[in-house]
């Protein structure tokens, strides 16, 4: 048996159906009326029916508007109405940016399950740089919360790549306050602030003929006042202190900022950290506050102050902002083989381990473990020894079991640095010293040798016993719980 069908043809057809509005033996039985401009549509209640959940229920209920056979629709504009109802007979319908957020709206509320995929599909297929705040825009127009969230979060997913753009000029202060505000963006903060001053410049209309030309006292005024708001929600605690320098010396910032700031890098600047850390605890203010940032992804490090400590350790806001988590045991497998699959080669990474009785610790490199040592300067190399020479390397302890100590970082002895990873154990999991920290090939144990290589705290140097208990508990009678390892 052969089959032929032609559904142009009947699509057409049906098209035409609708659109000979006027003519009697078209058989139309319900008319829709767009409220806004009284333009009214004939229909049929069995296409009705058929296309949306919406109208088959409101026909079945016996409602007043089946009764009357007419309903009068309020939020939707007659262009878009006419290209719907045309789509339910048909099947075609054509979008733009503009009417495919209107069609959106109304699909959700009316429950046309084929036009919110495919009028969906089209908006996020126009996710670029250059359409996302005519998008968001449109959707607040519409109260479309579930759009405006879907396109804040393309912005923030993108924002270091955004700021970089000329669409990033034509956010409106709302829309970055919402951004900025956002805990988990991944930026690097002085990059940041350069883009909001030119932000603040393009919205404030000033024009400077020379990247280096000094603003003038009153262009200064308008660039404070047009960045007053957005300027609080840059984290410059994220700044090192020539980049902080560099900024107060610009005068750019609003003088509350400014003058919280100044006390800020005097308080660096004598090196007193307790006092520092108690300044931050006093201050309500998010420029105090490290941005967690998505790339750290940890199910180990919940504790801002932890993610800190290491944001601070490092002293790397390039690394922060790039790196992602590419290994976890849970994820991937407590198995070293699967560990050097996944991290040798990676150049800096960040080890971070949890055991089951709480602890957190770890280490960092900034040469990483080398499986390919073509690939590497052989001045990072101890081949007769097989270890990697690292002289930025250090462990780091965040928790014990009690939780009676601070977070500590412990780095390399200058005269071990040559000893400052192990390459050479390919059966071992993370290596670190002569014996420091191990994990084991199974990697679900390991055990901690401390201070063979890596400097131990001073409150240990007259009591020798404790070392092996100082990261873990024990030498090695500790059960890892979780690792995780960052890397670019």
């Amino acid at each position: 048996m052969e089959t032929y069908s032609n559904l142009e043809k009947l699509s057409n057809d049906l098209k035409n159906l609708f659109q000979n509005q006027n003519q009697k033996e078209n058989y139309f039985d319900f008319e829709i009326i767009c409220e806004q401009n009284k333009t009214s549509f004939k229909t049929h209640k069995s296409i009705l029916s058929s296309r949306s959940e919406y109208f088959k229920s409101l026909f079945n209920s016996k409602m007043k508007e089946y009764q009357e056979n007419k309903l009068i629709l309020q939020d939707v504009s007659s262009s878009i109405l006419s290209s719907i109802l045309s789509y339910f007979y048909s099947g075609k319908i054509e979008f733009n940016l503009e009417n495919a957020i209107q069609i959106l709206f109304f699909s959700s509320k009316y429950l046309i399950d084929e036009l919110i995929e495919i009028s969906s599909n089209f908006i996020k297929n126009n996710f670029r740089f250059e359409t996302i705040i005519d998008i968001l825009k449109l959707s607040e127009t519409m109260n479309f919360n579930q759009l405006i969230d879907s396109s804040y979060k393309f912005i923030s997913e993108n924002f270091k790549e955004f700021i970089k753009t000329s669409f990033f000029l034509e956010l409106e202060e709302n829309h970055l306050n919402s951004i900025l505000s956002n805990d988990k963006i991944s930026i690097n903060e002085f990059e940041l602030f350069q883009s909001i001053i030119k932000w603040g410049k393009h919205k404030s209309n000033i024009i400077q003929k020379k990247k280096t030309q000094k603003l003038d006292k009153k262009d200064k005024e308008k660039l404070q006042i047009q960045i007053s708001n957005v300027i609080q929600k840059i984290r410059f605690i994220d700044f090192s202190k020539k980049e902080l320098k560099d900024i107060l010396k610009e005068d750019l910032i609003p003088n509350q900022i400014s003058q919280k700031l100044t006390q800020f890098q005097k308080l660096q600047n004598q090196k007193n950290e307790t006092q520092r850390n108690q300044f931050i605890e006093n201050q309500n203010s998010l420029i105090f506050k490290t941005r967690k940032g998505t790339n750290l992804e940890s199910t180990i490090i919940e504790e801002t102050e932890y993610f800190n400590k290491l944001k601070e350790w490092i002293n790397d806001n390039d690394f922060f902002s790039k790196m992602k988590k590419g290994y976890s045991a849970k994820r991937d497998g407590f198995d070293c083989e699967k560990w050097h699959d996944i991290c040798d080669d990676k150049g800096k990474t960040l080890v971070i381990i949890k055991t089951k009785d709480n602890f957190i610790f770890g280490g960092f490199t900034q040469v990483g473990w080398i499986t390919d040592k073509t690939k590497w300067n052989q001045d990072d190399i101890d081949e007769q020894d097989g270890y990697i020479i690292d002289s930025k390397a250090f462990l780091f302890s965040l928790r014990n079991d009690r939780n009676d100590r601070k977070p500590e970082k412990f780095p390399i002895q200058s005269t071990k640095k040559k000893f400052a990873l192990c390459y050479d154990y390919s059966n071992y999991g993370p290596y670190f010293g002569l014996g420091d920290l191990i994990l084991n090939p199974n990697m679900k144990s390991g055990s901690s040798e401390f201070g063979l290589s890596y400097k131990i705290p001073k409150s240990l140097e007259k009591n020798l016993v404790k070392f092996d208990k100082y990261l873990a508990g024990s030498y090695d009678k500790w059960i890892v719980d979780e690792i995780e390892c960052f890397f670019i």
